[in-house]
């Protein structure tokens, strides 16, 4: 496993970084925060919870 960019709807919201056969969710987006540090099985197991935690707290992705 390398790091890789997350990206969600077109914008890099973290990175996901290799810890211990697993990976650890950095937020780089203010939306996503209360997901840093989490760690997940897949980007897209990433991808799932930033779509629920977006959908629970009525956030979206903003572009600058």
């Amino acid at each position: 496993m390398q790091k890789q960019a997350v990206v969600f709807n077109g914008q890099e919201v973290g990175i996901a970084v290799p810890v211990e056969n697993r990976l650890k969710f950095i937020a780089v987006r203010f939306n996503v925060i209360d997901l840093d540090n989490r760690l997940f099985d897949t980007v897209t197991e990433i991808r799932r919870a930033i779509t629920e935690h977006l959908a629970s707290s009525g956030r979206a992705i903003i572009s600058h």
